[in-house]
């Protein structure tokens, strides 16, 4: 006989679970016992290998724009007509544009704070009606927003990213009277496919020097700190932000 599983019985939403952070996410979340809904926008082949890998009894694939309202929508109903319920949401999806002030523009800021922060909020609205006491949101910040090493470069990301460390301080005042748990998780620098893309050896090594344990952190290292949050564990924290940076801020 099985030994119970923390998650044993729970059902998670991760947006952009296909790739990296949420990709290491789903299956440590299925590990502990949920069942997961997989989001991605373009990568199915990828998103279809995680289910996959764990069982489709388990997990499904649902592609969606996690910044378009519409269809987020469409992401919460699929996962209650498969499930028929909603415990955990994880809103991993996310754009960085890195362009200082003049090369800001108005399509730059509308995509980033899109998918940064329109998608996450109305993601949790549309969720919300389906889950009961017990609940949890995680969003993600960033350690950037609090790094004085930030470059000019980050504005827009910055931006949506402090965005969302209030809309967890706010909305977890609301939410925790239905006994739902809002928190966020904030990675540094963290080795996906999409940080190290278009990095020099020599910069990904000034990088991981910046760290006092000399390196990057892992999508695992994140994952299992957002597997804490979603669990039993963590039913008296609220409203919290999360650094996960190996002590680099």
């Amino acid at each position: 006989m099985s030994s119970a599983k923390p998650l044993d019985g729970k059902v998670a939403i991760v947006t952009g679970g296909s790739r990296g952070i949420g990709r290491a996410t789903v299956l440590q979340l299925a590990a502990d016992g949920a069942k997961v809904v997989v989001n991605y926008a373009n990568s199915a082949a990828e998103a279809n290998e995680v289910v996959a890998q764990i069982g489709a009894d388990k997990a499904l694939a649902i592609k969606a724009d996690a910044g378009n309202i519409e269809e987020i929508g469409k992401l919460v109903d699929g996962t209650v007509q498969k499930f028929g319920k909603i415990d955990i949401i994880v809103a991993c999806a996310a754009v960085m544009h890195l362009n200082e002030l003049d090369k800001t523009t108005e399509a730059i800021y509308d995509a980033t704070f899109a998918l940064n922060v329109k998608g996450p909020l109305f993601l949790a609205q549309k969720a919300v009606p389906h889950m009961s006491s017990g609940g949890r949101i995680i969003f993600f910040g960033t350690t950037i927003c609090t790094a004085s090493t930030v470059t000019p470069n980050y504005l827009a990301y910055c931006s949506s990213k402090g965005a969302i460390e209030q809309m967890t301080r706010v909305m977890s005042k609301d939410l925790a009277r239905k006994g739902i748990m809002v928190n966020c998780v904030s990675p540094g620098p963290t080795a996906t496919d999409l940080f190290l893309k278009g990095k020099s050896e020599q910069m990904l090594k000034f990088i991981a020097g910046l760290n006092p344990q000399g390196r990057l952190g892992t999508p695992e290292d994140i994952a299992q700190v957002v597997a804490f949050v979603s669990g039993p564990s963590s039913g008296w924290m609220t409203g919290q932000n999360l650094r996960v940076n190996g002590g680099m801020a």
